[in-house]
C-alpha cells in the first residue's frame, strides 16, 4: 500500500513540476492572486478527473489514435499559441496598470489542461500504467483515493508556485515583470509550436526546429517590444531633423 502511494506521489510531482503550459500561466496568473495555483489546479482536475474515469474503463486508447494525436496536436497546440499572443500583448498592462488577461485562472486550467495533447496521451500510456498498478495492489476501492492523491500533488506544488510568485513580484519593478510576461509567452508560443510540428512529423526529432520555431519568436518579440531601441533612435533622427 505505501509503496503503491508512494510511486503515485513520485509520478504525480515529476509531472506537475515538469516545466509546461499549465506551469507557465501559473506563473502568469500568480502576479495577481496567490490564489491562482489554487484554481489552475481545480480547472485542471475539470479535465484530468474524467479522464482517468475514461482511462479506467479502457478508452484510454482512444488518444492513442493517429488522427485523434494529429488533430489534438494541431487544435490544442494552435489554442495555446493564441494564448501566447494574447499575454504577450496584455504584457504592459499587466505590469504597469494590474489588469488581467481575458481569461482567468480556472479557464487557464481547463485550456491547458484540455488542449495539451501530451497530456492526454500521457495517460492513456504512463497514466494508465499508473493506476492499474495502484488498483492491483489496493483493489478498486482505491480509485477515489488515487485521484485524490494526484491532484492533491498539483495543488500542493501550484499553491506553493502561486503564494512565491504572488509575494515576491512587487520587489521586482515594472520592467522586470513585463520581461518575466514577455518570457512566459515566448514559452506559450513555444509549446504550441512545438505540439503542432510534432503533431504533423510524428516521433520525428526536431531539435533543430524547435530552436528555429523559438530563435524566430523570440527575435519577433523583441522587435514587437522597443527593447531593442529602433523605435526611439528613429524618433530622435525625427526630431533632430524636424529642428
Amino acid at each position: 500500500m505505501l509503496a503503491a502511494l508512494g510511486t503515485v506521489v513520485i509520478t504525480s510531482l515529476s509531472g506537475v513540476m515538469m516545466p509546461g503550459p499549465m506551469f507557465t500561466v501559473t506563473i502568469a496568473k500568480s502576479m495577481k492572486s496567490p490564489w491562482a495555483g489554487v484554481l489552475v489546479s481545480l480547472g485542471h482536475a475539470v479535465i484530468e478527473v474524467p479522464l482517468i474515469l475514461l482511462v479506467y474503463f479502457g478508452l484510454g486508447h482512444f488518444f492513442q489514435n493517429e488522427i485523434v494525436k494529429l488533430v489534438l496536436s494541431v487544435a490544442g497546440g494552435g489554442m495555446i499559441v493564441w494564448m501566447g499572443v494574447d499575454l504577450f500583448r496584455a504584457r504592459r498592462k499587466l505590469a504597469k496598470e494590474g489588469k488581467d488577461t481575458s481569461y482567468n485562472a480556472f479557464v487557464a486550467g481547463i485550456l491547458m489542461s484540455g488542449l495539451n495533447p501530451f497530456f492526454l496521451v500521457w495517460w492513456a500510456t504512463v497514466g494508465s500504467l499508473l493506476l492499474m498498478s495502484f488498483i492491483d495492489a489496493v483493489g478498486t476501492w482505491g480509485m477515489p483515493f488515487f485521484i485524490i492523491v494526484h491532484w492533491l500533488c498539483d495543488l500542493v506544488w501550484l499553491s506553493l508556485v502561486s503564494y512565491t510568485i504572488y509575494k515576491t513580484h512587487r520587489f521586482w519593478g515594472e520592467k522586470v515583470q513585463e520581461w518575466i510576461f514577455i518570457i512566459l509567452s515566448l514559452a506559450l508560443l513555444y509549446f504550441g509550436g512545438q505540439f503542432i510540428v510534432k503533431g504533423i512529423i510524428d516521433n520525428y526529432q526536431i531539435d533543430t526546429l524547435s530552436l528555429i520555431l523559438i530563435s524566430a519568436a523570440f527575435i519577433w518579440l523583441l522587435i514587437e517590444t522597443d527593447y531593442l531601441l529602433l523605435k526611439p533612435l528613429l524618433r530622435k533622427n525625427i526630431n533632430k531633423k524636424l529642428k
